[in-house]
This record gives structure tokens, C-alpha cells and sequence, in this order.
């Protein structure tokens, strides 16, 4: 596949007995996404079900609403733009004190490193990063990197202002969703309207651009494969 876009309520959601979590498997391997799988999860208030992960991590980043990520028995407040790291062969629970639902937005991919070190720092809020710029009307703010035990990808917050960059590509393996703003993805030679909750995955080297229609920013979450620096074009 020449990479694929979505929106989130496109897909059904499904939520198990009991759980709190409705959660929408929106890029995965039917897709064309061989390595990275994409979930949205909308938290109901209280407690949900322990997800566990066997062989595969998963990088968190909450949408909105706040709570709390129970990890082996440590909690660890959330907040919106925080983003999260949870290792292989660990579960985690999340408490929404509601009374909104917190929307959070999971990428696994499996461990690489054979045995996973739980991180001695679980999350990281946006505020507490750097601004970092990307070109002119671009910018960036990681979130879980290897300060939080992800080594293998990295997870981004990235700002565009109103504007169309040239068509460019990676040399990495992406998965976007879209926060906030509106536009029109080129991707491979096709246009497609984007706005909030718009999934997007970009293979290696497909040439694509998101384009910003304005008035205000577009704001985009970004999880890449290998880890690496958002900037980098092939």
C-alpha cells in the first residue's frame, strides 16, 4: 500500500464487559501498517479493565480529559498532550474521575530489545518539552523518547501553521492523528480532507504533505519507526 488515512468514528468501536475503555483499532496490518497499530480509546469515568501487553509496547497520549495510568501498582497523573510509555509483559489500568470521558490514543508495536525495561519515568507532559522547529511554519515537541523507556519509536507533538509544505518523504515508518485543525492531506498523489480524529499512516519514502487551510494551527500527534528526529526527510 501507498499509505492510508482514516477517521476515527469511521471505525466501530468495541468495548468489553465491564470495561470502561471503547477503543477503535483504526491503522493496523489491514491497512498496510506491517509494524505500527493505532488505537483510540475513549475512557467512560471510572476504573477500567487492566490492559495487559505480551509481547508488544504501546505509547500513550491523552487527547483529552484527565486521570490517572496505574502501571504495576504506581500511578501517574494525565493530562491532556501527556504522552506515556508502557514496556512489554506490563498492564495498566486507567481511573477517569470524570465527569468526561478521556480520549487517549495508543500505538503498539513490538519489543525489539528483546527483555523491556520498565522506565523509572512512565510519562512526560508537552509543557515541560522544548519547542524544536521542523521549517519555517513547522514545530515539534517530543514526548516519550528514551528518557521514558521508548527506544525503539519516537512520539512527537507537531504544531503547522497555515501553509502547504512541498511534498517530502521519511525515512521512517509513521502513524499520525490529527488533534486540531483542518486540512487536506497529499498523499501519494491524492487529496483527502483531514481535521480532528483523522488516522494517517505514511510508509517509508511515500511522498505526502498535510496542508493547513488555517485560520489557526493544526496540531498532529506522530509516533515514528526506528526512532529518530521528526525533521528527517529521505
Amino acid at each position: 500500500m501507498r499509505g492510508f488515512v482514516t477517521a476515527e468514528d469511521a471505525v466501530e468501536a468495541r468495548r468489553a464487559d465491564g470495561d470502561t475503555a471503547a477503543e477503535r483499532i483504526t491503522i493496523d496490518s489491514t491497512s498496510g501498517s506491517e509494524r505500527l497499530e493505532q488505537r483510540v480509546l475513549r475512557f467512560a469515568p471510572g476504573r477500567s479493565k487492566p490492559r495487559g501487553l505480551d509481547r508488544a509496547q504501546q505509547i500513550l497520549y491523552v487527547a483529552a480529559g484527565r486521570g490517572t495510568l496505574l502501571v504495576e501498582s504506581h500511578a501517574h497523573d494525565l493530562e491532556p498532550d501527556t504522552g506515556a510509555y508502557v514496556a512489554a509483559g506490563e498492564s495498566y489500568e486507567v481511573d477517569n474521575p470524570g465527569p468526561d470521558e478521556l480520549v487517549m490514543v495508543a500505538v503498539s508495536l513490538p519489543q525489539e530489545n528483546g527483555s523491556a525495561r520498565p522506565p523509572a519515568k512512565r510519562t512526560v507532559r508537552h509543557a515541560d518539552r522544548p519547542t524544536l522547529p521542523a521549517g519555517e511554519e513547522r514545530r515539534f515537541r517530543y514526548l516519550a523518547d528514551p528518557e521514558v523507556g521508548s527506544d525503539d519509536v519516537t512520539q512527537f507533538l507537531g504544531v503547522i501553521d497555515p501553509s502547504r509544505a512541498p511534498d517530502h518523504g521519511h525515512v521512517y515508518d509513521e502513524v499520525i492523528y490529527v488533534v486540531e485543525g483542518e486540512g487536506t492531506l497529499h498523499l501519494d498523489g491524492t487529496r483527502t480532507p483531514i481535521g480532528p480524529g483523522s488516522c494517517i499512516h505514511l510508509p517509508p519514502r511515500v511522498a505526502h504533505c498535510l496542508e493547513n487551510h488555517g485560520p489557526g494551527p493544526m496540531r498532529v500527534l506522530g509516533v515514528f519507526h526506528p526512532a529518530g528526529d521528526p525533521a528527517g526527510r529521505a
